[in-house]
């Protein structure tokens, strides 16, 4: 006969009034500090509103302020409930005070994690103000960067392109790779060898090292074709030599991810190897890595800025030479910001297709 609620309720241990206590005062005073800190900040940019870095800091000091008043109150909160919690435990209500604790704890935690952000925005204030803006002036000046900002984006193009072009090549290259490492039998034995040198070799040497021997080595070689070749097909060629070897990794792992019950049935049904792997192994396979391949297409993205050491006329070649002409690193900031756009909504695709991959998996796994 099992017991009732009432007895069962008695028998939970009441919250630890204490720690709770203790935790919910030490985030008050911490939000307390930070509220007092913006204030500070604020009331220092304040100080000169007329130049331009000063102007900036005020700004993100007076939402700093903000936000560590919205804090300040959820840190008061946190407070007042783990108080609220110790007086219902004194009062026997185990199962309140359990509750209301929780939740104490959680708006804890919540202000610690808001206060790092506006920590954050205050270290941001405090950088663009110090030693009179120097780093603003440096890094953003706002007129430089408009200046230059017209030739570093039709630039950037070349970028684009060039990414573009290795991808395409990548995917090819790298499930071809992929394939001869998984040849099966002794026959394949040497195909197995040679794929896993080739991918071991590339994944070891640094990518702007492949990019240079390319660059600078067959033009030296004078072979038909490869030799008359522009800097930006050479760029194409090293990348793909390189991200292939990672991209039939990837590739191999969705590959063996696959049943074996799968090739067993194939194989039953008459189907060779090959069919096997082309009608039933890969179209599996391939939905599966497309997260990861598109991680590390991301980063090729990225290798993109390495291409001008044999001459390209990328983005960043393009800033540097601005960069050069008014010893300002502000056109380089453009480049940087380009990245960060096309790179950011990738990054959360990614992320939202591993998401609903994961749903998918848990729903059939429900089933």
């Amino acid at each position: 006969m099992s017991a009732s609620p009432a007895i069962e309720a008695s028998k939970l241990s009441p919250p630890p009034k204490s720690r709770v206590l203790a935790v919910t005062a030490a985030v008050f005073a911490l939000a307390l500090l930070l509220f007092m800190a913006a204030l500070g900040s604020s009331a220092m940019n304040s100080s000169e509103p007329g130049t331009t870095p000063r102007t900036i800091g005020w700004l993100l000091s007076t939402a700093g302020v903000l936000v560590s008043a919205v804090v300040l109150w959820i840190a008061v909160r946190a407070l007042r409930g783990s108080l609220r919690a110790s007086r219902e435990a004194g009062l026997g209500k185990v199962l309140d005070a359990r509750t209301t604790a929780a939740a104490s704890i959680q708006d804890a935690l919540f202000t610690l994690g808001l206060g790092l952000t506006v920590l954050l925005i205050l270290l941001g204030a405090l950088m663009l103000t110090v030693d009179d803006g120097i780093i603003q002036k440096t890094f953003l000046r706002w007129d430089l960067m408009a200046e230059s900002a017209k030739d570093v984006v039709a630039a950037f193009g070349l970028n684009v392109w060039i990414a573009v072009m290795a991808e395409v090549l990548v995917l090819v290259l790298g499930l071809l790779l992929a394939v001869a490492r998984l040849v099966p039998g002794r026959a394949g034995r040497p195909v197995r060898a040679l794929a896993i040198a080739y991918i071991d070799g590339m994944r070891a040497v640094p990518a702007i090292i492949i990019i240079y021997l390319i660059g600078f080595g067959l033009p030296l070689l004078n072979l038909p074709l490869l030799s008359g070749l522009s800097p930006e097909w050479f760029a194409i060629i090293a990348l793909t030599l390189t991200y292939s070897a990672y991209t039939a990794e990837i590739y191999r792992a969705g590959i063996e991810v696959i049943h074996p019950s799968q090739w067993s049935a194939s194989r039953s049904l008459g189907f060779s190897y090959a069919k096997t792997l082309r009608f039933v192994i890969l179209p599996q396979a391939v939905r599966g890595v497309i997260p990861p391949l598109l991680s590390a297409f991301i980063a090729l993205q990225k290798d993109t800025s390495l291409v001008n050491i044999i001459g390209t006329m990328d983005a960043f070649n393009q800033a540097k030479f601005y960069s050069s002409a008014s010893f300002n690193l502000s056109s380089v900031t453009v480049v940087a910001v380009l990245f960060i756009i096309i790179t950011i909504p990738q990054t959360r695709f990614v992320d939202w297709m591993l998401a609903r991959g994961m749903s998918r998996r848990g729903r059939a796994g429900g089933k």
